[in-house]
């Protein structure tokens, strides 16, 4: 039986029933008294009938549960439930077999997070819990990309710490274009993963621009002005990321449609898993997919239309079509010289 919210609530009232001495609940009282403290935090619309309520109950007393020791006992011909040891509560039992699947699950997600700066605590306790309430040993069942030689990942813990204390920062960076670093003010708002790079945005009080972005793995150091007031965010991050790929958004340049070809061995793959979240479809046959996506064009939509190779083609508009074109063009003149 997965357990909810509203089933832990159900299990919680059921408990103390069973442990009160001073009253015989009868399955109709225990049903109400369930659906009294589903009301109370879920509202009228939220209650169960009584095969839901003996589920609860057969549940409990499983070993998937927490084995209660529930006596029935017979009043005329009704029938009255009641813990045989009044001093047993499911709080003071281990984790049962259903709280420890849904543990480990857990733990296999927090594992993602271990090696970031800010979460080394878990270097410690994940271990503990671990060895708290796995019977077996299990198999991973997630993998989530992670690099762990990214250069500037050991900044991640200082900057969240920053933006949640709202810290005005000055950074010393260099950039791919520069010979030499610079420094900069920085704002700090948000920090974004993209490609297995880690990014900081914030207000650059000298561009007076919001949205600077940095790549953690430029930045050389980095310390707090408190004498600077911090400057809040007034972006709204989703709606800024919806019109673009990655994390590059240029001054001036406005929202695209582009219609875009793709092989029909590589339809089914584009179908499942749109390029971009204003994708639509304008034609799929067996002559291949047409799509249409609106987008700001940037660095990181031509590498991804790269990614796809032969098996992609630009169809309009032709300023996005000339220049993907003259990026195929650069490449193929690496080759031809060599």
């Amino acid at each position: 039986m997965p357990t909810t919210k509203n089933a832990i609530l159900r299990f919680q009232v059921l408990d103390r029933c069973f442990r009160n001495p001073g009253k015989k609940y009868f399955w109709e009282d225990l049903l109400n008294a369930c659906n009294e403290s589903l009301y109370h935090h879920n509202g009228e619309h939220s209650s169960i009938k009584k095969r839901q309520l003996m589920k609860d109950i057969v549940f409990m007393e499983s070993e998937a549960g927490w084995n209660i020791p529930l006596i029935k006992y017979r009043e005329n011909r009704r029938v009255y439930y009641r813990y045989d040891d009044l001093s047993f509560s499911i709080n003071n039992q281990p984790l049962n077999e259903n709280e420890i699947s849904q543990l480990q699950s857990a733990l296999l997600i927090l594992n993602k997070f271990q090696g970031l700066p800010q979460f080394e605590w878990m270097e410690e306790l994940l271990p503990r819990l671990q060895k708290g309430i796995e019977p077996k040993q299990i198999s991973p069942i997630f993998h989530f990309d992670h690099n762990p030689f990214l250069k500037g990942k050991e900044l991640i813990g200082n900057l969240f710490n920053h933006i949640l204390y709202r810290k005005v920062l000055k950074i010393e960076y260099q950039d791919y274009q520069s010979d030499s670093p610079y420094t900069l003010v920085l704002h700090p708002h948000l920090l974004k993963e993209y490609n297995n790079r880690w990014f900081l945005f914030g207000y650059n009080p000298e561009k007076n621009k919001q949205a600077w972005n940095l790549a953690l793995d430029r930045i050389l150091s980095l310390q707090v002005l408190d004498s600077e007031d911090f400057i809040p965010c007034p972006i709204n991050w989703t709606d800024y990321f919806y019109d673009i790929m990655g994390v590059t958004k240029k001054d001036g340049v406005t929202i695209v449609n582009i219609e875009l070809w793709f092989y029909p061995l590589t339809a089914p793959y584009i179908k499942s898993k749109p390029i971009h979240g204003s994708q639509k479809i304008i034609r799929d046959d067996e002559e291949g997919l047409i799509i249409k996506i609106q987008v700001i064009p940037n660095y990181e939509l031509y590498q991804q239309l790269s990614f796809y190779g032969s098996n992609v083609k630009i169809l309009s508009p032709e300023a996005i079509k000339k220049a993907f074109i003259s990026n195929l063009e650069k490449t193929l003149k690496l080759y031809q010289s060599s």
